[in-house]
């Protein structure tokens, strides 16, 4: 009797999982095609070599005249330029990936939710794009010009190219996650975890664990750290204002009397 029951409470939940599934195969096989489209186009124009020369330049300008980089590794000017455009198609269609996950998500939410994610995936996105700008155009040429004042002159910098790539590639993923500070701040606000008051009170905390962390993250130079901490604490402000705006926007409607039905319906 009692298998018959459970039997009874599960039949039809199948279809609308392996549906589920349906879908969210079909939104990561867009977003793949969407990479492989930007990524086809980018090796077509502007190009491998011109990609690799573009994410060089920072430290290429800093180097003496005439040194270029090397390789060390047989296959690394193949693999490198081929990594590089990878990487730009990833961040030319990162909109559009986002937009997959959002869509995804969007129909099990309510309208008061949704008023919350979309400009929250919209922000992070830009915020994320602003990250790596800064440090591209900012940081890399600002150490790279640090790094090289204290070089002796009996050595000829001519760093690895595939060296080069991880490390910018860290440095982009590290500025690019570090400028979500004000997302993840009204997140956890939005949540009811910390109240806006008890984000003021820890503002000095935070100011202590954004050196911490740049000083972890960074390269062993004063540039990259203080390039990292400072935005991370201005951020962290403009969170602060961000939750209150987000918070009072974004409050779930007043339950209805007993009897009248549901506050808000799903979107279907």
């Amino acid at each position: 009797m009692s298998d018959k029951k459970d039997e009874d409470e599960l039949a039809g939940t199948e279809a609308p999982f392996v549906s589920h599934l349906i879908e969210l195969r079909d939104r990561i096989v867009r977003a793949l095609i969407a990479v492989a489209i930007a990524f086809g186009v980018l090796a077509f124009y502007p190009g491998f070599g011109p990609l690799y020369d573009l994410l060089a330049q920072p430290l290429v300008a800093n180097l003496p005249a005439g040194t270029k980089l090397i390789a060390t590794n047989v296959i690394s000017p193949v693999m490198v330029p081929l990594k590089i455009t990878l990487m730009a198609a990833f961040l030319v269609v990162l909109p559009y990936v986002l937009y997959q996950v959002w869509a995804f998500v969007a129909p099990g939410l309510y309208s008061h939710e949704k008023r919350l994610v979309l400009p929250l995936v919209v922000s992070s996105t830009g915020l994320f794009f602003i990250g790596v700008a800064f440090c591209y155009f900012l940081v890399i040429p600002a150490m790279s010009k640090f790094i090289q004042s204290f070089s002796p002159s009996a050595i000829t910098a001519a760093p690895d190219i595939e060296q080069y790539f991880g490390f910018v590639l860290t440095l982009f993923l590290v500025f690019g996650i570090a400028f979500e500070v004000p997302v993840a701040v009204v997140v956890l606000a939005r949540m009811g975890l910390v109240s806006i008051e008890q984000l003021r009170k820890m503002r000095g905390y935070f100011v202590v664990g954004a050196f911490i962390v740049a000083a972890v993250v960074t390269p062993p130079d004063v540039i990259s750290q203080l390039s990292l901490a400072i935005p991370m604490c201005v951020l962290y402000e403009i969170g602060i204002l961000a939750a209150q705006v987000f918070i009072k926007h974004t409050k779930a409607p007043e339950d209805p009397a007993p009897g009248t039905g549901s506050a808000e319906d799903k979107s279907a």
